[in-house]
């Protein structure tokens, strides 16, 4: 049985080369490379100049998705990776990711979305309310 329907891994990228940061098509092909290399398979992707500076964006696959947001200004990218397959080589993608953004420390959070045991918990109190057996 699996663990859950997802997994989704936060990342904090501290003390970043700024200039890594600061444009789309710098970001944009490192999260493409990311999801290539991860074994994902690319929906769409998007993403976003700010000005004066600082990068947003979303690579959609079929497995869900990963995210970027940059402050230059403070060496900093917050990165989401969510995917919900065991396919995929998340491990390669943060190596990806790693060597395009050059961060000194990294914060790693890992939330599991949807596990069974809730869900199974949620469908009997949905049912238990309906009346239903």
């Amino acid at each position: 049985m699996k663990k859950a329907l997802g997994t989704h891994l936060i990342l904090e990228f501290f003390g970043c080369d700024p200039g890594t940061l600061k444009e789309v098509p710098y970001v944009e092909k490192a999260f493409l490379k990311a999801a290539k290399e991860s074994k994902t398979h690319v929906v769409a992707h998007n993403f976003h100049q700010f000005n004066p500076y600082g990068v947003s964006g979303v690579v959609v696959i079929e497995e869900s998705h990963y995210t970027i947001h940059t402050w230059p200004e403070h060496a900093y990218a917050a990165i989401d990776l969510f995917y919900c397959s065991d396919e995929i080589e998340i491990e390669k993608a943060i190596q990806v990711l790693k060597e395009a953004f050059k961060p000194t420390m990294i914060k790693s959070t890992e939330l599991l979305r949807g596990k069974p045991n809730e869900l199974m918990a949620f469908s009997r109190r949905k049912e238990a309310a309906s009346g239903v057996p």
